[in-house]
């Protein structure tokens, strides 16, 4: 895949939500123009966010307790942050300008992608990615 194919795919993976509103208000507010009815712009709406929006994010939202390898394999999902990591792989960058890219990334995270319970979101990617470099350079 391009790294604008990657880019769209990873954001309908994990902003599929923003996607289907935005498809429901369009559809919704072209139904009236389509159909000549105008009550269909409310029942559209309706349906749309208040009954499929709901059910299709309970479907696919994750279980509880879930095993870490699937967790670890969503972080991994980050084109951004895997093109760093590359870079910093192949000896394209060195530990300063890899440390300063990343923290760059973490500033812009978008907080869709934090986790609402923890404080300490980069600290534990810095150390993630530190265990990274330090297993790379053995």
């Amino acid at each position: 895949m391009t790294g604008l194919t990657r880019r769209i795919a990873w954001n309908l993976r994990h902003r599929w939500r923003r996607v289907f509103t935005l498809l429901v208000v369009g559809v919704g507010v072209a139904a009236p123009l389509v159909t000549g009815v105008w009550w269909s712009l409310p029942l559209i709406w309706f349906f749309g966010l208040f009954i499929l929006l709901p059910v299709l994010h309970t479907l696919t939202k994750p279980l509880p307790g879930g095993d870490d390898s699937a967790r670890n394999e969503d972080a991994g999902d980050d084109p951004a942050l895997d093109a760093l990591r590359q870079r910093y792989a192949r000896g394209e960058i060195d530990e300063a300008e890899f440390e300063r890219k990343l923290d760059r990334l973490l500033e812009t995270e978008d907080a869709e992608t934090v986790d609402a319970g923890s404080d300490h979101v980069s600290d534990r990617v810095r150390e993630g990615i530190q265990r990274e470099v330090e297993r790379l350079r053995e």
